[in-house]
């Protein structure tokens, strides 16, 4: 354990909180370079011109008339549609286009960081303005209940979306200002920001509630953190801290409409974590969206004021997802009834839901448990989510997505176009294109380097201006060169994360080796010194290829095996391998040799192995019978899980029947 975390034990303060640099302070090259570039250059027009295709700009612009129902209400079940008031009948996916709006704004921002756009911003900019049209004087925003469902604002937190829709225009919001310098939209969030503090929070005469569907939290820090406004910072950990409270506010919100508080479609408020006070969860439950962004909402409360209570709840819950709920590729949530948790070890392959945005939300809880200190479990976590179980869910040249991400797939699983809950596209592209501030994060005398690859940051430490450019082939090669350059030689301590699947690393300072065991404390090496212009770090990993088994408990993949590479997991797909993916063996014994494949998926590594094939042709009619399938040697060609489906559609499978 780190001083500053045995500091926060014994206090309940932390010592030193990292924070990820900005994204205009890290220009990213390489693996992620191409994916921004791929955001910049047609996700985000993309987003723009498919929210005006699915009818959004009609409902946000008060000179046109209403659009009404686009989609339609969710149609209850059976026994719901005998009892009115049932969630089904109450809600559609058009309830929340604001925050569809707010992630595609969000998603051009950090694109304009990368090339100029001018159509793009003339766009978004006319988006703002109908929100500040509709803006109601007292800060009120939301174009669902001024526009489809007028006078029934902040009846209905649990099922309902408002605040989460608030959370996603405020995170737009913030980065817009801070890719263009308008702050016409930032004032305009600021407005309705401190209308629901006026509207929530502990004092009396307040209403004690909450979002059904959390985002507001998180949204929150990031708008104190832009503004200095201490209050959107103090309404955050109100959010926080009100959860699951008794009496229960959901239950009293439904009395207050005339509904019976049981007529509930997930007949649980664990689908929501609001069965009990965050301090008490133990267990990661519900609905897995919603469980990742409370989980980052309490981690930036944590980090910001030194919650220790906090921390430890975190800590149980973390345990509880990466020990029994957590797929190979970073994917969370098998089943679509809850769109999340069902029971330990429940990873079935082929119908994983594993949303595109459950994934993205756990790279937001695992960065932001870094603010408490670098912690090899978290990166880890959030390396595997990025590089497997979220970007699988945007097509390479950045046009089609994914809303699940199976493990295994008949080959009628491919990407769309759009979805009727678009929430996944605008999520996965605002992640990308921000992805430089996930590399690094900053405290008052240390900047960690969380993830590698050719990129260049810059920060100050001591009022001393520096830049760190990293070279790096990662994550194709494990050779790391790091160059120091600050404008005055200035001390600071530099930590490097040794990757938990690194069998063997190696470290040198200016051609001097450094002993990574006596370094190392939570799976980073520190380096402290007064740095000079000039200095150079050296990392090299060891990047070998891996055989992964999971839990006997997991009882979908007994007899299999998956193949990482670094912090790449692979599949094999159709058109590598031929079909019938299922009757392939992988011996155990076989040799796995990487190949480089520089004009194969914009440049892969892939993997091959001699294996077998069960032969069917020589099988005849019989369904059963006593002697097995004669097998053939077969060559087996695997590629990284995320590229999947980016050629002809077809079968694909991660987990391999092992020999």
């Amino acid at each position: 354990m780190t001083a500053h975390k045995s500091a926060a034990r014994k206090t309940g303060k932390l010592s030193l909180a990292f924070r990820p640099l900005p994204v205009p302070q890290v220009d990213v090259r390489g693996f992620w370079g191409d994916r921004v570039d791929a955001v910049a250059s047609r996700t985000a027009d993309i987003l723009y011109e498919r929210c005006v295709e699915a009818r959004m700009l009609e409902q946000i612009d008060p000179d046109r008339p209403s659009p009404g129902l686009v989609i339609p209400f969710h149609s209850p079940s059976p026994d719901e549609a005998a009892t009115p008031g049932f969630t089904g009948s109450t809600v559609t996916t058009q309830m929340f286009w604001d925050s569809d709006w707010g992630k595609t704004i969000e998603t051009a921002a950090y694109s304009l960081y990368r090339r100029r756009n001018d159509r793009l911003e003339k766009n978004i900019d006319a988006v703002i303005d109908m929100y500040e049209k509709l803006q109601q004087p007292d800060g009120y925003l939301s174009s669902w209940y001024q526009r489809i469902q007028p006078g029934l604002r902040w009846t209905n937190l649990r099922d309902c979306h408002e605040l989460y829709c608030a959370g996603h225009l405020i995170e737009g919001a913030v980065a817009y200002f801070q890719a263009t310098g308008k702050r016409k939209l930032l004032d305009i969030l600021c407005r309705y920001a401190d209308h629901i503090a006026d509207r929530f929070g502990p004092e009396p005469g307040k209403q004690k509630g909450y979002c059904g569907h959390e985002e507001i939290e998180l949204a929150l820090v990031k708008l104190a953190r832009a503004t200095g406004q201490r209050k959107y910072m103090e309404l955050a950990k109100y959010f926080i801290d009100q959860r699951g409270v008794e009496p229960h506010y959901f239950d009293e919100e439904a009395r207050a409409r005339g509904a019976d508080p049981k007529a509930y479609h997930f007949k649980t408020y664990e689908y929501n974590q609001s069965h009990r006070p965050v301090r008490e969860q133990d267990k990661v439950v519900g609905h897995a969206v919603r469980a990742m962004y409370l989980y980052s909402g309490m981690a930036d409360i944590a980090t910001e004021y030194g919650d220790d209570t906090l921390r430890v709840a975190l800590d149980r819950l973390w345990d509880d997802l990466t020990t029994k709920s957590l797929y190979v590729t970073g994917g969370i949530g098998p089943s679509a009834h809850n769109e999340g948790f069902t029971s330990d070890y429940d990873l079935p392959n082929e119908t994983a839901y594993a949303e595109t945005c459950a994934s993205v939300g756990l790279v937001f809880w695992a960065s932001r448990m870094l603010g408490m200190g670098p912690d090899a479990r978290y990166a880890d976590m959030m390396e595997r989510a990025l590089y497997n179980g979220s970007i699988s869910g945007l097509s390479l040249d950045g046009s089609l997505f994914f809303y699940e991400n199976p493990l295994e797939s008949r080959g009628k699983h491919n990407r769309w176009k759009w979805h009727r809950c678009p929430c996944c596209p605008p999520n996965i592209g605002r992640m990308v294109a921000s992805i430089g501030s996930y590399f690094y994060s900053l405290a008052d005398d240390a900047l960690a380097v969380h993830l590698y690859g050719d990129s260049t940051a810059r920060f100050d430490i001591a009022g001393t201006p520096v830049s760190l450019v990293q070279t790096s082939n990662y994550p194709w090669d494990g050779a790391v060169s790091i160059r120091v350059e600050p404008d005055a030689p200035v001390e600071f301590t530099l930590h490097l994360r040794v990757p938990s699947w690194c069998r063997k690393a190696t470290l040198k300072v200016n051609g001097a080796s450094v002993d990574l065991d006596a370094a190392s404390n939570d799976g980073y090496a520190a380096i402290r010194r007064e740095w000079q212009k000039g200095d150079r770090v050296e990392l090299d990993l060891d990047m070998s290829i891996s055989r992964l088994f999971a839990n006997p408990q997991v009882r979908q993949d007994i007899g299999r095996v998956a193949l990482a590479r670094g912090p790449l997991i692979y599949c094999v797909e159709e058109t590598d391998n031929a079909g019938q993916l299922h009757r392939i063996t992988l011996p155990r014994t076989a040799e796995i040799e990487a190949h480089p494949e520089p004009n194969l998926l914009g440049g892969v590594v892939t993997l091959s192995a001699t294996g077998s094939r069960a032969e069917a042709e020589n099988w005849g009619t019989a369904l059963y019978r006593p002697e097995p399938p004669a097998a053939q040697e077969t060559k087996l060609k695997a590629v990284p899980y995320f590229a999947w489906d980016n050629r002809d559609p077809g079968e694909m499978l991660v987990w391999l029947r092992e020999g």
